[in-house]
């Protein structure tokens, strides 16, 4: 490992740099040069030493944006097999993100790093190269050997300084599948999971709950999930949870609007957490509020993980254009939350 050896690990955050073909490279590049991060923070970054040199060349040319460079940075040198082109993406570039995710975790293990910080891959080219996986989440939990992980995605408000907070009870399925993937027992556990988190910022949780169907199933004459089994089942959770504030189930349309409140005016109350039940439900408002300030962070894990909460974005990338401020605030998040 050379080099690695001299470094703190607990100021330590690995980061695999996703598909190669993406706009990963670029906005860890862009990222790692705010000087908002904080100076004691030391990366660790997994790919390919060559493409991220020189993606840095190509940067210096199409950008004034402040970018760290290379030389300066430790790498964790995987070198790609074939070359691959930016915003031209192949199943060999999908290949390497996949090996570059298993040797950072590989990594973060070995040498006990604060976090894991991933750049986008595309899951479909994924699963074109034999990785059968709904997205790096899942691969994160067999690696770490968990049965289960979350998906919560949490963004600080620049305007007032308030933090959202959005945990997926269902992350990547298709939602003909959400009615039967929904059980009490995993509402349960995603309930669980989300106290505990939210505890990390205040004692006594304020959450919420969004509906399954439109106005919370309208007392059974829209959907029979609430009705039948959601509401029993929060009542009980309420009386484990005394010191926990739950409202819910929400009707979804409404379910944000205190966060939205909060989000963009100081001193209005929102909720610390709040539960969606299915992909789009919480990531519509969440992307809506905070695209460029939220971060995907897995949960669950005996690490934590975060990830920005954008794709590869193909179309953009090689164009230098690509904004880093998710990242860096997956950036902040990894160092603050671990």
């Amino acid at each position: 490992m050379g080099p690695h050896d001299s470094t703190n690990p607990r100021h330590e955050l690995v980061i695999a740099l996703g598909d190669p073909a993406g706009i990963g490279m670029e906005v860890v590049l862009k990222a790692l040069a705010s000087p908002t991060l904080p100076p004691e923070l030391q990366p660790l970054l997994v790919g390919c030493r060559r493409t991220l040199i020189s993606t840095h060349a190509r940067l210096q040319r199409q950008t004034s944006h402040p970018l760290a460079n290379p030389a300066a940075l430790r790498i964790d040198d995987q070198p790609l097999e074939a070359s691959v082109q930016p915003g031209q993406p192949t199943t060999s570039g999908a290949d390497a993100g996949f090996r570059w995710l298993t040797r950072a975790v590989e990594l973060l293990q070995e040498r006990g790093s604060r976090a894991l910080v991933t750049a986008p891959i595309a899951k479909h080219l994924w699963h074109a190269a034999g990785h059968r996986y709904p997205g790096q989440t899942e691969r994160l939990a067999e690696l770490a050997g968990r049965q289960r992980s979350s998906m919560l995605f949490t963004a600080v408000s620049p305007t007032s300084g308030w933090r959202l907070n959005t945990l997926l009870a269902t992350t990547h399925i298709p939602l003909s599948q959400v009615p039967e993937a929904l059980t009490p027992d995993l509402v349960h556990h995603k309930l669980n999971v989300l106290e505990e988190f939210c505890r990390r910022f205040t004692s006594t949780p304020h959450l919420r709950i969004a509906g399954l169907n439109p106005h919370a199933g309208e007392a059974g004459q829209l959907g029979h999930e609430e009705a039948e089994w959601l509401l029993p089942l929060l009542d009980q959770w309420r009386k484990d949870h005394p010191q926990v504030q739950l409202v819910g189930p929400v009707p979804p349309d409404t379910c944000w609007i205190s966060a939205a409140r909060a989000w963009q005016s100081p001193n209005q109350p929102g909720p610390d957490g709040i539960l969606a039940l299915y992909h789009d439900q919480g990531l519509i408002p969440v992307k809506l509020l905070a695209f460029d300030a939220a971060v995907n962070t897995t949960v669950e894990l005996p690490f934590l993980r975060t990830s920005p909460d954008h794709g590869t974005a193909f179309d953009i990338a090689g164009q230098g254009i690509a904004s880093p401020e998710s990242t860096t605030a997956a950036l902040q998040a990894a160092w603050d939350l671990s």
